[in-house]
């Protein structure tokens, strides 16, 4: 088997919607790796149909924030939600810079739908292909970035680590096997 020893200085692992935006928000200066088990077109995120969740204005904060804690079993970090509601707005409005559309009205106005838990319509959406979308637009970024590199059909299979000069484990690297055995 032979094996390839790569530096970087971040490993995403994971390329769907999660894995691509934080590789996107890294600062261009690092060079970043990421890698997917499979091939990126199979990924779940390309599979997800429905929409994603969006505080629609202030008001709508107390309500989104109780259906997120109701449909989680009110077994949910309160100071999760609270930044993942808080944030919504702001992450869809990064996801439109980045190119991903959004069903609109006649008048440009985005379309919003009422989907499982949700009391009110808040979820915004592309078609019946949203996941694909948001994941096509993420993957032309990242593609298009000189510092980052995509590695498919690889699996994380550990994690390296050492201890560092408090005396605590620090992870250093991961490693990695793709189908082909290297």
């Amino acid at each position: 088997m032979k094996k390839l020893k790569l530096q970087c200085d971040v490993v995403v692992v994971g390329c769907g919607i999660a894995g691509l935006y934080a590789a996107l928000k890294l600062p261009r200066t690092c060079k970043v790796i990421l890698i997917a088990k499979g091939d990126i077109e199979t990924c779940d995120s390309m599979l997800a149909q429905g929409g994603i969740a969006v505080m629609r204005n202030e008001d709508d904060y107390e309500s989104y924030f109780e259906d997120t804690m109701r449909a989680g079993h009110y077994e949910n970090r309160k100071e999760s939600v609270d930044i993942m509601v808080r944030d919504s707005r702001y992450c869809i409005n990064d996801l439109i810079s980045y190119g991903a559309r959004f069903d609109r009205d006649p008048l440009g106005n985005l379309l919003y739908t009422r989907e499982g838990a949700h009391s009110r319509a808040r979820i915004l959406y592309h078609e019946d292909i949203t996941g694909r979308e948001i994941t096509e637009t993420l993957l032309l970024q990242v593609r298009a970035a000189q510092n980052m590199y995509i590695y498919e059909n690889t699996e994380m299979v550990d994690l390296l680590d050492e201890v560092g000069t408090d005396q605590k484990r620090v992870c250093t690297g991961v490693a990695c096997r793709q189908k082909d055995g290297t």
